[in-house]
């Protein structure tokens, strides 16, 4: 009996020592696993008389269960010490800032800003947004625009035409977004008040043409609507757009084949180092291309010009979005360059209003 209590005190030693959990798992291998000195003293108990094994094994098991306690009580110790110890090497420094939400990592393309600015400004005054397909009908697209045979923009140097049908006929990809007008005169009748939003495409780039672009154009068609009507919606864009309180516009005379008069808009701006300011100096800009519809397109679209006359307007969506944001090729809005996007892009939530701000 005093062999196995010296045996006891030199196994509770070692547990009382243990380093770590490993250095422990090793004195419960050495005393309590198949070939451990205390499993040993249990393996005799078979070889022993009834009355020395009442006698022995009442006093191993007892060893046995003190053991055990002493490596459990042993275990929770040195587990409370290893936490203690990592959360000392891993501490967080609360103070530092949080990580941007996602809603607040991502970004609004330009274009889609200036796309909803737009749609803002001339939903305040009344249009609506009038959409077409971006292939289209050499009809749609030329002929009912009052676009004579032979006219240059219908040769394959500026317009991507798909092969010919079997009639002959060839579609395209459409060059502007005049044939949602033309859609739109077909299936209304007048009044009509809307903007034409879109994609569209020409055989051309550089620095300031690509093959793809966008552009936005308005369609007013009424019994009464002119010109001064016409500067007014384009000089009251102008000054939201740009969010200045005034803006000096200049209208020049100018051609296209489905307006007539037709005129070039020109802006106030000082340009200065690199950077234009538009509301101020005495240099112009031009931005925009307008006029009054022509009775030939009118005609062609089943309204009679004697009833009704009506006023369009066209511009680009990137050069607007170029000159307001100060993008210096219009290239970059395409290159999909998540850098650049992150210096030139909106917050998701920033939603332009009239109210609130439109790049606010």
């Amino acid at each position: 009996m005093s062999d196995l209590a010296s045996l006891v005190q030199s196994i509770l030693a070692q547990i009382s020592a243990a380093g770590d959990e490993a250095a422990l798992e090793a004195v419960r291998v050495a005393s309590l696993g198949k070939k451990g000195s205390i499993s040993a003293l249990l393996a005799t108990l078979g070889k022993m008389s009834p009355d020395e094994r009442k006698t022995q094994g009442a006093a191993i098991n007892q060893a046995k269960d003190e053991v055990t306690q002493a490596l459990a009580a042993r275990r929770d110790v040195l587990k409370s010490a290893a936490l203690d110890a990592r959360l000392a090497s891993e501490t967080i420094d609360v103070t530092l800032p949080l990580r941007d939400a996602p809603t607040e990592a991502g970004r609004i393309h330009p274009l889609s800003q200036v796309w909803d600015e737009l749609t803002t400004i001339f939903a305040d005054m009344g249009f609506s947004v009038a959409e077409g397909p971006d292939i289209e009908t050499d009809d749609y697209n030329f002929t009912k625009l009052n676009f004579p045979e032979g006219h240059p923009a219908r040769e394959m140097h500026d317009t991507f035409f798909f092969h010919p049908k079997e009639d002959g006929s060839r579609m395209l990809l459409r060059t502007h977004t005049s044939p949602v007008q033309v859609r739109t005169m077909l299936s209304q009748k007048p009044p009509i008040r809307v903007i034409c939003p879109g994609r569209t495409y020409r055989i051309d780039s550089d620095a300031t043409h690509t093959p793809q672009f966008h552009q936005v154009e308005g369609l007013v068609i009424d019994k009464h609507s002119h010109l001064g009507h016409l500067k007014w919606i384009l000089h009251e864009f102008c000054k939201a757009f740009f969010e200045v309180d005034h803006i000096n516009m200049r209208f020049r005379p100018s051609f296209f084949p489905f307006t007539e008069p037709s005129l070039e808009v020109d802006i106030q701006c000082r340009r200065d180092k690199g950077e234009i300011r538009f509301g101020e100096g005495e240099d112009w800009l031009e931005i925009l291309g307008c006029g009054m519809v022509h009775p030939n397109v009118l005609r062609a679209c089943g309204i009679d010009p004697d009833e009704y006359q009506g006023f369009a307007w066209g511009m680009g969506i990137d050069r607007i979005a170029m000159l307001k944001y100060g993008i210096a090729d219009l290239r970059q809005l395409f290159d999909s360059d998540v850098r650049w996007l992150s210096h030139y892009g909106f917050k998701p939530l920033e939603v332009p209003t009239l109210a609130g701000g439109l790049s606010s």
